[in-house]
């Protein structure tokens, strides 16, 4: 399972997920699914960015100032416009258009048969669930684990391939 989405579902006794699931009007196991679909798809955008040129200090710097953590410590805060307007600015970091978003809505609402409004709707309260866990995981481990969690994209423990590939794609568009 994605670390990532696994901290989101187990943080403060599920009630992060919990409360989502009463936000959207889901149960228990749509909420599971549509957290399965759009948790990884915000990490494959954040791997994304941490692979460009000042990615990865940008992340950081993100982490570091952005209180995110608050979001999995204090899951009433998911209810309120704040957490909205916050996952709003990340998406538009991670994906850089709306069409993007809605893009990464749609194939979820293919994948769980949740309406793609309801999940459009959600897309920015996980992804300040998403920064939230990699706040916690910074925190609790420092810059170190979070550059290597997001840096492992084939999640085979070790970032060295991984590394090498996005050097090379970086380097090969270079002259």
């Amino acid at each position: 399972m994605n670390p990532i989405l696994d901290m989101i579902m187990n943080s403060n006794g599920g009630g992060a997920m919990q409360q989502v699931a009463e936000r959207f009007g889901l149960s228990s196991g749509q909420t599971t699914n549509a957290l399965s679909q759009l948790v990884p798809a915000l990490t494959a955008g954040l791997q994304q960015n941490a692979s460009q040129e000042g990615g990865i200090g940008a992340l950081l710097g993100a982490l570091s100032t952005g209180n995110h953590a608050q979001y999995l410590d204090r899951p009433e805060l998911l209810g309120q416009e704040a957490a909205t307007e916050d996952g709003n600015s990340i998406l538009g970091h991670v994906f850089g258009s709306k069409d993007v978003s809605r893009a990464v809505a749609n194939n979820a609402a293919q994948q769980t048969g949740i309406g793609a409004d309801v999940l459009k709707q959600m897309l920015p309260v996980v992804a300040a669930m998403v920064m939230g866990g990699l706040a916690k995981q910074h925190a609790a481990a420092g810059s170190q684990n979070i550059l290597s969690s997001l840096l492992d994209r084939n999640h085979d423990g070790s970032v060295a391939d991984d590394v090498v590939g996005m050097l090379g794609r970086f380097l090969g568009g270079r002259s």
